[in-house]
């Protein structure tokens, strides 16, 4: 099968990438500046050069390919009404691109926000719709493809996305603001919980969902259902030798940064409907053992 990846130069898209050709897939991925179409090429990837706003890039990458795995965001937490509008746009024209054809479109969504405070299940449906809530309602705009000839699959990711070289995701935020406050911080009691899956595993999980997965479904790349705040923050204090720290949720978004807005969330979820339908089993260590074996030390 030929996959057209658009975020293939990102943490996630460059092991998705890497997963397809071993299964012996062949994939074109869409990507920006020069080094990332270097990185890919070496990779055993076809180059398409365009960005998240360049649509007609886009709807080529999915009319010529037989799945479509879509992961780019702009993560411009500055401007979240434009990272939106974007998000929502690119899914439309890349469903658009494939009505019709009974090929798979999955996109990147998350567990977080579904059913704050509980433990998200594949059956909760994303409470976000239309081009004003969080992530333009994409999820949702995706999943809608499915009465329109497409197998449209939402992938929504736990809140660490861990692993050798992760250093743009949640739990890298958190390191950042370690180094710079000097401490391990945790919001509140830290007894909120995130669940959290390793790199490798979610591209798998990627992979054997495009292959396998019916049209309208949703995935939980999740490994473990939730590990606490303040355990997180602790593992982080001991393996870099600083002091753990309490912030108060008003102090949240000011020493945490971006991440802020997130880390004092309950973000638990099951992956056990994914599971029995893939015969997806994680294998990869756990968040704290990847912390403790140094996979954020380059940051």
């Amino acid at each position: 099968m030929h996959v057209f990846v658009t975020g293939a130069s990102g943490w996630v898209g460059t092991a998705v990438v890497a997963d397809l050709i071993a299964a012996g897939h062949t994939a074109t991925g869409l990507v920006r500046s020069d080094h990332a179409a270097s990185a890919l090429a070496q990779s055993g990837g076809t180059v398409l050069r365009g960005t998240l706003d360049d649509l007609d890039v886009l709807t080529h990458g999915a009319t010529t390919a037989e799945a479509v795995v879509h992961l780019a965001n702009k993560h411009d937490w500055a401007n979240p009404a434009e990272m939106n509008r974007a998000e929502r746009a690119a899914v439309q024209a890349l469903g658009d691109a494939l009505v019709g054809t009974g090929r798979p479109l999955l996109i990147a969504s998350a567990v977080a926000g579904v059913t704050p405070g509980a433990l998200t299940s594949e059956t909760d449906p994303s409470p976000a719709e239309g081009p004003e809530s969080m992530r333009g309602g994409s999820e949702n705009l995706a999943l809608s493809y499915a009465d329109r000839g497409v197998r449209a699959l939402a992938a929504r990711f736990a809140p660490s996305v861990h692993g050798h070289g992760d250093g743009r995701g949640f739990v890298g935020g958190l390191v950042r603001a370690m180094r710079t406050r000097g401490v391990s911080g945790f919001i509140g009691d830290g007894r909120q919980a995130w669940s959290a899956v390793g790199v490798a595993d979610t591209a798998r999980l990627i992979r054997l969902g495009i292959e396998r997965a019916p049209a309208g479904t949703r995935l939980h790349a999740v490994a473990e259902e939730g590990i606490e705040t303040r355990v997180i923050a602790q593992a982080l204090a001991l393996h870099f030798g600083v002091p753990t720290a309490t912030v108060t949720p008003a102090e949240a978004l000011a020493h945490f940064g971006p991440v802020g807005r997130f880390f004092g969330q309950d973000i638990r979820a099951s992956s056990a409907l994914t599971r029995d339908l893939l015969g997806w089993t994680p294998t990869a260590p756990t968040l704290l053992e990847d912390i403790a074996a140094g996979c954020y030390d380059a940051i």
